[in-house]
């Protein structure tokens, strides 16, 4: 009897394992119709590879690579996908997450597939689709790609894809204007204030702005007063593209009134780019009725700038309105009508000036500076007349401060503890007022002070890093070549005099940051730092690909496989070398100068002096084209040294 009982339960439990197992075919079948070729053993076997272009799932999310990508958003009317990296935290939150709702929208009416890319192993996908972040989502309708802008948990992300999987669903008209030759003026003129970006279709940073930029329009749509943003295809309208000088891409600028500006904000974010597009309404010179408001209108860290006119009529006030509308981030503005405060500083009528503040004032130098209006005066004469007195003799080198250095060279830096807060303003002054004393004899270096505990990265500039010394000191050369003075034990002015001395007579030797270069090349690209520069990259013997990169950006690593397998394959090029430099680490030549990584340059071993900037695709066949072409001693090639 138990052996007959013992049976039953047995014919029992592999009714229900059948069961079971047709329920699960069920659904992988209902999946199958929605997905083309779905293998129903897929999520059993997870971890086999692709073979033959078969379609795999892990978890009931669709495994896309480099074969099977373009088919299946092909052949499904909607996917959505996610690009992640296996190490990514926010990834592996999603992951259940994103399981989940794939079970719920293969079977939804219509199907929605949820896919996902490895994009550490399928770079190319990555470079394709600009991934710079994990994870990132995006989906395809009708093959069309859209950003995915919704919720990152199951039900979010099953009603926000049910919605756009719609038949009838389509995306909100674009809320920026799209502008060419025909239509700009008319536009520009309509909108007192307008935001335009003039970019390249396929241009990186313009794809990767597209989605913020067009959030922000929709913001400040809604904005009282509402403010227009707008979008020019420089490549398509390269009249206006020449006519407003546009160099690289993107390139904002705003219109005010008509008159074009540089934007000097940050556009990472909508925030950043509604918020700066909202500071931009109204007049930039604040308007300061009365000799009391004025004195509290001063600044406290900064130059000041006033203009002092009769009346708000005053046709000579228009240039300084016109600068201040367009550089109100860069300075603290304001006009004043009143009689009254122009007298307090006898200042005449028609009059810009520069106050410096009083934190920086020493009795070596005007407490303000005078520039007269006339007639012919315009906006650029104020310019230069600003940018000509915004420093104090002795300034502070931080922060937003720190761009009006840029250009002022020979630049002297004295590192030490700067602090202006109450308790240690005497100490921190009492050495500005000491530099101040040596600056007014160099009246042709530009002096200020920089707080050693928060700026140990510039002093390494300099090769100070080491210093355990109180005050030190670097000078940035004419040239953009660094000068660190050898620290000294006490604080002495002679010594600095000297050190100042020497550089003007040129008998300075420059620090050259740098790497240690390695013992050993181990892999197939050639590693190059700033003290084997001069040996391999204007070896003049040999035609150099170098590699600017930067250990932390996204496109050098998922340029690194394609850039590795271009040095295998040219091996046998004797006369070529693939090279590689950390820009970050190691100083470069002026003329191999990197604003952005990667960048890319071809040294021809007959002209190291002007190398030429790769512009192309970052793909292997790309680049051997490029190198095959530019060739002077490499691929069978001798060409002439050119003079």
């Amino acid at each position: 009897m138990h052996y007959t009982l013992n049976i039953a339960i047995l014919f029992i439990a592999i009714l229900s394992l059948l069961s079971n197992a047709l329920a699960d075919a069920d659904v992988d079948d209902v999946t199958v119709k929605a997905n083309a070729d779905l293998d129903l053993d897929a999520d059993k076997d997870s971890e086999n590879s692709d073979e033959g272009g078969s379609l795999r799932y892990e978890e009931s999310v669709l495994v896309l690579n480099g074969d099977n990508f373009d088919d299946v958003i092909k052949a499904n009317p909607v996917v959505l996908v996610e690009f992640y990296a296996p190490w990514c935290g926010h990834c592996k939150n999603l992951a259940p997450e994103y399981s989940a709702a794939a079970k719920e929208l293969a079977s939804s009416d219509p199907p929605v597939v949820l896919a996902k890319v490895d994009a550490t192993v399928h770079s190319e996908l990555a470079q394709r689709f600009d991934v710079t972040g994990y994870p990132t989502l995006k989906f395809f309708k009708n093959g069309k790609e859209y950003p995915y802008e919704g919720p990152r948990e199951t039900q979010g992300i099953i009603s926000y894809m049910k919605e756009r999987a719609k038949p009838d669903w389509a995306p909100e008209p674009d809320a920026v204007v799209t502008l060419t030759q025909t239509n700009f003026d008319e536009v520009i003129n309509a909108n007192d204030l307008i935001l335009v970006e003039f970019y390249a279709p396929w241009c990186g940073h313009c794809k990767r702005l597209a989605p913020t930029y067009e959030k922000a329009a929709k913001s400040l749509l809604k904005n009282n007063p509402p403010i227009t943003l707008a979008k020019v295809d420089a490549t398509k309208e390269a009249d206006l593209a020449k006519k407003y000088e546009i160099s690289g891409y993107p390139t904002l600028k705003i219109f005010r009134k008509g008159k074009p500006s540089d934007y000097k904000g940050k556009y990472e974010s909508e925030y950043d780019i509604v918020v700066h597009m909202r500071n931009q309404l109204g007049d930039g010179a604040k308007e300061i009725a009365s000799l009391k408001a004025l004195k509290e209108f001063f600044s406290v860290d900064d130059v000041t700038v006033i203009g002092f006119f009769e009346s708000k009529e005053e046709p000579l006030a228009q240039p300084y309105k016109d600068f201040s509308d367009e550089n109100r981030e860069d300075y603290t503005f304001g006009i004043v009508y009143n009689k009254e405060a122009r007298e307090a500083y006898k200042i005449k009528p028609n009059s810009v000036v520069v106050f410096n503040s009083e934190r920086f004032y020493t009795k070596y130098e005007p407490k303000w500076h005078v520039l007269e209006i006339k007639a012919k005066t315009s906006a650029v004469d104020v310019k230069s007349f600003i940018e000509k007195h915004h420093l104090p003799l002795v300034g502070h080198y931080h922060g937003s401060l720190i761009p009006r250095y840029q250009g002022k060279k020979p630049l002297c830096l004295v590192f030490y503890t700067v602090d202006f807060s109450f308790e240690h303003r005497e100490a921190t002054q009492f050495w500005r007022n000491k530099i101040a004393a040596i600056a007014k004899k160099f009246p042709d270096i530009t002096f200020a002070v920089v707080d050693d505990e928060t700026n140990s990265p510039l002093m390494e500039e300099f090769g100070l890093g080491d210093s355990g010394e109180d005050v030190n000191v670097g000078l940035f050369g004419a040239d953009g070549k660094r000068y660190g003075m050898k620290p000294m034990e006490e604080f002495d002015s002679d010594d600095i005099i000297e050190f100042l001395n020497k550089y003007k007579k040129g008998k300075l030797k420059p620090y050259v940051k740098s790497q240690r270069a390695p013992k050993k090349q181990t892999g197939p690209v050639t590693v190059v730092v700033a003290h084997t520069f001069g040996d391999i990259v204007l070896d003049n013997k040999k035609d150099v690909l170098i590699e600017l990169y930067a250990p932390w950006c996204g496109h050098c690593k998922n340029l690194e496989p394609i850039y590795n397998d271009l040095a295998k394959k040219l091996k046998a090029e004797k006369n070529l070398v693939i090279a590689k430099m950390d820009a970050t680490a190691n100083d470069l030549p002026d003329n191999y100068s990197s604003t952005g990584f990667p960048t890319i340059y071809f040294a021809p071993a007959n002209n190291k002096k002007s190398p030429i900037k790769y512009e192309g695709e970052r793909t292997l066949e790309a680049f051997e084209k490029f190198l095959k072409e530019q060739a002077t001693v490499s691929f069978g090639k001798v060409v002439k040294e050119e003079l």
